[in-house]
């Protein structure tokens, strides 16, 4: 199974309504070395299409609304909406991902276990699936 959720614990008062995220936890099962946020993404526009060799992280949708899809390169590709604060999806290495349907007021947050390093994508999906099945580059 592709899509792993952690849901976050909520603290409520009177105050409104707080989340505590820490790298090494059960919500952020790594260190966070980077955090970036995806906003202002105009309709029709799909994001991401690329995968890591090692990087995981944890997205996170804080307002509105997207759609995730992930694929292992092996024949699983499973799909969920992201459309609240309480809930993370944890991705994995090895993992394709696309951004679609996003609302106006999407703004989504991405902890990350590493600082970025081009080497670290596969961009092209071809590419991906070789070494998705073990096969040598093209």
């Amino acid at each position: 199974m592709l899509i792993q959720t952690v849901d976050f614990k909520v603290i409520t008062d009177g105050r409104g309504s707080l989340i505590s995220l820490e790298g090494g936890s059960a919500d952020v099962p790594f260190d966070i070395q980077r955090v970036y946020y995806i906003f202002g993404v105009g309709e029709g526009v799909v994001r991401g299409a690329h995968a890591h060799k090692r990087l995981r992280q944890v997205v996170v949708c804080m307002s509105g609304s997207c759609r995730m899809v992930l694929d292992n390169g092996l024949g699983v590709k499973e799909d969920i909406v992201l459309d609240t604060p309480t809930r993370g999806l944890l991705i994995s290495s090895m993992t394709w991902r696309e951004m679609h349907d996003f609302s106006p007021d999407c703004v989504l947050v991405v902890l990350a276990d590493s600082h970025y390093d081009e080497s670290d994508y596969y961009r092209n999906y071809e590419d991906f699936l070789r070494a998705a099945r073990g096969e040598p580059a093209a």
